[in-house]
């Protein structure tokens, strides 16, 4: 599922935070969220079975020219994702929630409702799919072991005509090295994999992420697998547990997140 629209003109525009089966049948109470800062309350828009949370908010303040702005400022960026996120958060602990994408505007409200029943099946598709689940982000790390340092090639390697098998010695000290690091790498996806496998095995979906760079912290911390999960609620203990058997069987750093609103399984609906 991608945006439903975009929209930016005139004096307001509708935000939509999430879509549900009925907001208000589901026991959400959302007149009391924020919502996005300087918008209007927060509220309950139906269009045929489902209901969508929204908000009107000012159009000039959610123009191409001011968002992008916005995604470069990383503290304005992390208020607008924790208000949108609060208002999904609430949602979502009442029932089935479709989440939207941060920054998901309509004209108006009329748009909102011919969307709402002009893909209602689409979103009766991804309701059912996240019903009584939860996301939960899981990270793998190995220690990438530094080089030895390979000693310099003594003089006499280079004075080629007094000391030939210096220059051999070197190079298969070199050769060695890179062998040593080529089977850490293997090792290292070898243990992502194993580890992905058996949590597939569990989990009703599950997707893989663009893995992080080095912790500038620790930069021997080398990120191997970083891949989120679609888990029923009544076996997230288990999936819990599973973790922790995989980490000790692999003797590695994995890190387990979560429960959270499940974002990343809408949107291929």
């Amino acid at each position: 599922m991608t945006h439903l629209g975009a929209a930016a003109s005139g004096p307001s525009v509708t935000y939509v935070f999430a879509v549900c089966q009925d907001a208000n049948s589901g026991g959400a109470s959302v007149g009391h969220l924020p919502g996005m800062p300087g918008g209007g309350p927060v509220r309950v828009l139906r269009g045929g079975a489902l209901s969508a949370v929204v908000q009107s908010v000012r159009a000039d303040d959610f123009t191409d020219a001011v968002w992008q702005a916005r995604l470069t400022d990383q503290q304005e960026l992390a208020t607008y994702a924790r208000a949108h996120h609060t208002v999904v958060s609430a949602l979502a602990a009442c029932g089935a929630t479709v989440p939207l994408p941060l920054a998901t505007l309509y004209h108006d409200d009329g748009r909102v409702r011919q969307t709402l029943i002009g893909e209602a099946d689409r979103f009766h598709t991804a309701l059912r799919r996240v019903a009584h689940h939860s996301e939960w982000g899981v990270k793998v790390y190995v220690v990438d072991e530094p080089d030895p340092a390979p000693s310099e090639p003594p003089r006499e390697a280079v004075r080629v005509s007094t000391a030939p098998g210096a220059g051999l010695a070197y190079l298969n000290r070199k050769r060695g090295i890179q062998e040593r690091r080529e089977r850490r790498r293997e090792q290292a996806l070898r243990t992502a994999e194993s580890v992905d496998v058996e949590l597939q095995m569990f989990a009703t979906a599950a997707r893989r992420l663009r893995s992080a760079l080095p912790d500038h912290q620790d930069n021997r911390q080398v990120q191997v697998l970083n891949a989120t999960y679609l888990v029923a609620e009544e076996q997230a203990t288990e999936f819990a547990l599973l973790v922790d058997t995989l980490r000790e069987r692999a003797g590695t750093r994995i890190e387990l997140s979560g429960p959270w609103v499940p974002y990343s399984f809408v949107s291929e609906v």
